[in-house]
């Protein structure tokens, strides 16, 4: 049965944190000393209204000297909303990202860091985002290649599980297309790429990874076949290696 990606979404993200937070850690084994979310906090303004959709965790304040900034952080998860309002002097709100219950104009700045693959019609979102952006504004949209995670990828359909994928169904919400989406409603798009890969040196931290995107849990038999390919790889190169290809899109509101 096909899923949306909004139901996906529901099914990963409404009642827990846990998903989220088993993906991000595989990323700690990043070749990059510098970690994502310095990176985007790099490329920030140092002011105005800022407002950061689908936030997740809230993990990219941690790295951000906010100075003047007024900050707003939406999620439509009331878990992750919850987490959310550890983030100092934020102003949070569960909302729908793909129906902002805010004025036209109302941000000078607009984040979407991985969280277009979530929504049934990013395009659409694109639009919305567009809206509540003033002119001369920027907005500022993470996602991933097609090509990202590969090695990852690969092992579903290797155990028997070819469901092992985010997005159950997918709508092409990618490093190859959404530049070409935000150019219906930006100006200025330009898209950087975050350097480095992923190298993993012990199964386990893939194998949570592997668990975190199941919709049905691993059986003792998949698990045991996943980590046998796992351990090869590491015992043939001395690590896991995953191919990362993650893009930060920024654009301007004419």
């Amino acid at each position: 049965m096909t899923v949306s990606p909004s139901a996906r979404a529901v099914q990963q993200y409404a009642t827990t944190a846990a998903n989220l937070t088993a993906r991000m850690a595989l990323h700690t084994y990043r070749t990059n000393p510098e970690d994502w979310f310095t990176f985007v906090a790099a490329r920030l303004p140092a002011g105005g209204d800022v407002l950061e959709v689908g936030a997740g965790t809230g993990a990219l304040w941690s790295r951000v000297d906010r100075g003047g900034m007024r900050l707003t952080l939406t999620d439509f998860s009331p878990v992750m909303c919850e987490r959310l309002r550890a983030v100092d002097g934020a102003t949070v709100l569960q909302c729908d990202a793909a129906e902002l219950p805010f004025p036209a104009a109302s941000f000078d700045t607009l984040i979407a860091n991985h969280m277009l693959y979530h929504l049934d019609d990013p395009r659409a979102a694109l639009a919305g985002f567009a809206r509540v952006l003033r002119p001369g504004g920027r907005i500022l949209v993470a996602v991933n290649g097609r090509d990202h995670h590969t090695e990852i990828t690969a092992l579903g359909p290797a155990i028997g599980r070819p469901d092992l994928v985010l997005s159950a169904a997918r709508h092409d919400v990618t490093a190859e297309t959404v530049p070409l989406w935000m150019a219906d409603h930006f100006d200025a798009v330009t898209t950087e790429r975050y350097p480095g890969a992923i190298e993993v040196p012990s199964p386990e931290p893939v194998l949570a990874f592997l668990a975190s995107i199941a919709a049905e849990p691993l059986t003792a038999a998949e698990e045991a076949a996943a980590r046998k390919l796992i351990e090869a790889r590491i015992a043939a190169d001395g690590v896991f290696h995953i191919r990362r290809h993650t893009v930060l899109i920024s654009a301007v509101r004419p």
